[in-house]
């Protein structure tokens, strides 16, 4: 999505990292940039304005249930491996829940 309005930083760089800054880690130089984007750019600031509410929603409907301390540990260490640009193993990508293979489309 753009707004085909050239800009600071551009709409798929705000886009790409919207969850970054909802959930406020990335760095306040970033931040700003992206209120500053969020000012000139309105369907930028519509697509925000509707992740928030989401979030807030899935926090109201779901936010009361306790992450298991290993289900926790796996995702983490998922996200770990794509930030640093390692390839997730492949059996990661297979399997679903308890070691049973994931469903497929077809």
């Amino acid at each position: 999505m753009s707004c085909g309005e050239p800009h600071e930083t551009d709409c798929s760089e705000v886009l790409d990292h919207l969850y970054e800054f909802l959930d406020h880690e990335m760095p306040e130089g970033d931040c700003t940039k992206f209120e500053v984007h969020f000012e000139e750019c309105s369907p930028c600031l519509e697509k925000y304005g509707l992740e928030q509410a989401v979030k807030k929603l899935v926090k109201r409907c779901c936010g009361q249930d306790d992450v298991p301390t290993d289900l926790r540990s796996k995702v983490m260490g998922r996200i770990e491996l794509i930030r640093a640009g390692e390839a997730v193993p492949e059996q990661d990508i297979s399997l679903g829940g308890a070691g049973r293979p994931a469903a497929t489309a077809e």
